[in-house]
């Protein structure tokens, strides 16, 4: 039972903890509808079969956030990452990141006002956060935070691009940032004008570097190697070659 209109909802990310795959399922019940599907994590037992392990959005609507204005009562699930043997998501709609484990038991890992958190990484004992920001996700607003497992501090890492929905690592301690662009303005959650959209290295100073531009539509990637596989609304998969830049990469000119 996707939104009224909005024609979305279903499997947004899947994850691997050892051999067995997680799927993140959001939007496919937004108003909790009894007899609807669960918003929520997947394990996938076999080929034609899984088991729920996390109902995200019954916890979401029993455990509301405050601070800022909200209206869908299950959340927007955004990506899952596996982090020290369980689960985190984030919640761009309730601007927060949940914790679960593989046995089901949801807690809150960080919450924070109206940054409408996207994308996730782990690196080590520390996770990375691209937030847009809210409309109309202004450049400033798009941001790369870091957060430590051990004490919940946020860090800012980067900032300077336009609805940043994901952030990955890569070779080193490289970071990369994809940014959706322009806010088209149609309404709160709509995406950016189509090709307005950008690949960023982060910089060590926090500024970004442009590695590729006029990216139609992007919304999350994964870098392997020193190449980035960017997916984009349209369901294409994109290959950016020869991302890094020194010492990871060829030096400019070069």
């Amino acid at each position: 039972m996707p939104i009224p209109g909005f024609g979305i909802g279903g499997p947004v990310d899947v994850v691997f903890i050892d051999d067995t795959a997680y799927v993140l399922v959001t939007l496919a019940n937004p108003f909790l509808d009894p007899a609807g599907p669960v918003n929520g994590i997947y394990r996938v037992d076999g080929p034609d079969s899984y088991t729920v392990i996390a109902d995200l959005g019954a916890y979401s609507a029993a455990n509301p956030p405050s601070g800022f204005e909200w209206f869908i009562p299950a959340g927007v699930q955004w990506a899952i990452e596996a982090f020290q043997g369980d689960l985190l998501v984030s919640d761009g709609h309730h601007n927060r990141i949940l914790r679960v484990t593989t046995d089901g038991e949801i807690s809150e890992f960080a919450a924070f006002g109206n940054v409408v958190p996207a994308g996730l990484e782990v690196f080590g004992n520390t996770a990375l956060l691209a937030q847009t920001g809210p409309a109309p996700h202004s450049p400033e607003d798009g941001k790369i935070v870091s957060i430590g497992a051990r004490n919940g501090a946020v860090t800012l890492e980067a900032s300077g691009a336009p609805l940043l929905l994901d952030v990955e690592s890569g070779r080193g301690r490289s970071l990369y940032a994809l940014s959706q662009g322009q806010w088209d303005g149609a309404f709160p959650g709509s995406p950016a004008i189509p090709g307005d959209g950008a690949l960023w290295e982060v910089n060590l100073d926090g500024s970004l570097r442009l590695i590729s531009d006029d990216i139609n539509l992007p919304n999350s990637m994964e870098i392997i190697g020193n190449n980035a596989y960017v997916v984009t609304l349209a369901g294409e998969v994109l290959l950016f070659e020869g991302i890094s830049s020194a010492p990871f990469g060829k030096a400019k000119g070069r």
